[in-house]
């Protein structure tokens, strides 16, 4: 492996969660996933011993590394913008590309943090990693082509919150994580396309339709490990995630949902019909 790279994937992963600068993070977050997707890279590995030998343990991290802009406030704190205005454009492309941001800290933080799983799981999320960096690149660039940088607007914190607040267990993380917060993205991004459509932003279409793509693979990826967890405890799955959205969710998960894309992702009838019912009050 490159010398600047740890020589263990617990504790490269932690140094791609800790990097403060975007240029380090994005760029640790790719060489870290060309290394380690590597054909059989992953396959051949020891998870036992490479978890004995990492230098860092398994910690609670309130805050990833990140760079001192944005500003990050409650959500109740943030000023609403119309899309009418430049301003108001570049603030709704602003906050996309914050929750990118976060997207490479929880996937990284995912394999970090869970490490007695099957070295597909470490390649599925290494990959979404390096997805999602992608993902931050394109936006951040079409950013800068309105005239703004990422960090110009506050921002919240809300999905790295859950993160910490689902650190406990892989199947918590799994279900409330991919398949909660990171779904509504598969529910609300067809309405952000068809408003920035109707104002003229085509190329903000064309890279919220990649992003819309790959993320159904990336909630799938959660449904696919969280049925894996669920498995191990011997616990049905769709009972299993009624019951953490009720008792681990602060806040309901109201319509739209964006029904093809939640199938596509893994999503049963039952699941569904859940979220359907009411719109979907679960606390």
């Amino acid at each position: 492996m490159s010398e600047s790279l740890p020589d263990n994937l617990f504790d490269a992963a932690y140094a791609c969660l800790m990097c403060k600068t975007l240029s380090a993070k994005l760029t640790q977050t790719q060489q870290t996933a060309q290394f380690y997707l590597q054909a059989d890279k992953l396959a051949a590995l020891d998870f036992k011993q490479q978890q004995s030998s990492a230098a860092q343990a398994v910690i609670e991290i309130p805050m990833p590394g990140r760079p001192l802009q944005p500003p990050l406030v409650a959500p109740r704190d943030l000023v609403k913008r119309g899309l009418g205005t430049p301003e108001g454009r570049a603030a709704l492309i602003h906050a996309i590309t914050h929750i990118e941001f976060n997207a490479i800290n929880l996937a990284w933080d995912a394999v970090f943090r869970f490490r007695d799983m099957p070295w597909e799981y470490y390649a599925d999320w290494i990959r979404i990693a390096e997805e999602e960096a992608q993902h931050f690149q394109l936006l951040a660039t079409h950013l800068q082509s309105l005239g703004y940088q990422y960090g110009d607007f506050p921002a919240h914190n809300g999905l790295w919150e859950m993160a910490v607040e689902t650190a406990d267990e892989v199947m918590v993380r799994m279900a409330l994580v991919p398949r909660v917060l990171e779904a509504r993205g598969l529910d609300v991004t067809p309405g952000i396309m068809k408003k920035l459509y109707n104002i003229g932003d085509l190329r903000a279409v064309e890279i919220l339709e990649v992003i819309l793509t790959e993320e159904i693979g990336h909630v799938a990826a959660g449904t696919r490990w969280f049925r894996y967890a669920c498995e191990r405890q011997n616990l049905p799955p769709e009972a299993t995630f009624a019951k953490l959205l009720k008792t681990r969710m602060k806040s309901r998960i109201k319509p739209p949902f964006h029904e093809q894309a939640r199938r596509e992702a893994g999503f049963t009838e039952t699941e569904m019909s859940l979220l359907m019912q009411t719109g979907s009050s679960f606390g």
